[in-house]
């Protein structure tokens, strides 16, 4: 008899766990309200203040973000990649595809600062490295955006690798670059030339749509008299290893003190505080 009411007492447990799990999903669904948030995203990472050390910091995002799309049953690509001079990544581009992917990663827009003892520093002193994350969302084809072809710079130039061995020994990598904006994207994922051109296309358009956003956002602001900063254009959040280990989000308050866990890909909690959080 206690055998059974240990094998029922066990079921019970796995199925509240399940139910939980099932309705934290729900609770964090419900609260996602952006247009967009129900699309794929494109995520990019550039290095920022601090060398080999900022372009180590990028691959650990990279990772980090890679773990949660797994962990979400989500799809990775990855479109564009520039590889560290002597160790992790200068810059990178990938595409998440998932049921609301984007309104997951939004909360990750912004600059995020690493603290730790440096790996290539042979005194072992602290180092602070910075990296900026863009998050912006894959657009359907109902949305238009004008772009004229004489406002573009189209380059093409040899593919590379992870590691910068050559992907194909033709010049199929494109990079476009929009003269009035100043944006540039880039892609060298596909073999095709005519492939890459039409994902940095894709991606040119997202960026301008987004670029109209925040003009028309920050249009409404002055009108309201606000003074809000915009959240990509400032420090989000600290990770800290060393003298002590927390993560912090400057934004929300919410901290972590399982480093680990969080660069292993347990985002969820940082991605909950800040949908809370979130302004109108």
């Amino acid at each position: 008899m206690e055998e059974q009411d240990a094998e029922t007492l066990n079921e019970a447990s796995l199925l509240l766990n399940n139910l939980q799990a099932r309705v934290a999903s729900f609770e964090m669904e419900c609260m996602f309200s952006g247009e967009h948030d129900a699309n794929n995203a494109m995520v990019t990472i550039h290095a920022g203040a601090g060398g080999t050390e900022a372009q180590d910091w990028v691959g650990m995002l990279l990772r980090m973000y890679l773990r949660w799309a797994e962990e979400k049953n989500f799809s990775a690509q990855t479109l564009d990649y520039l590889a560290g001079d002597e160790a992790g990544v200068k810059s990178v581009t990938i595409m998440i595809k998932g049921k609301h992917a984007y309104g997951h990663l939004r909360s990750e827009m912004g600059i995020h600062r690493l603290v730790r003892i440096s790996p290539f520093d042979a005194g072992a002193r602290r180092h602070t490295s910075f990296a900026s994350v863009f998050v912006f969302p894959e657009l359907d084809d109902s949305i238009k955006i004008e772009i004229n072809e004489k406002d573009l710079r189209i380059d093409t130039y040899r593919a590379s690798g992870a590691g910068g061995q050559h992907v194909n020994k033709t010049s199929s990598a494109v990079r476009i670059t929009h003269l009035p904006s100043g944006i540039v994207v880039q892609c060298q994922n596909e073999r095709s030339q005519h492939r890459n051109k039409d994902i940095s296309m894709k991606m040119l358009r997202v960026r301008l749509f987004q670029r109209e956003e925040e003009i028309k956002k920050k249009q409404r602001q002055k009108l309201h008299g606000e003074k809000k900063e915009i959240a990509w254009g400032s420090q989000i959040r600290s990770y800290t290893l060393q003298p002590y280990r927390l993560i912090k989000d400057h934004r929300t308050g919410c901290e972590i003190g399982n480093v680990d866990s969080v660069l292993d890909g347990n985002l969820d909690p940082f991605i909950k505080a800040f949908l809370l959080w979130q302004p109108n």
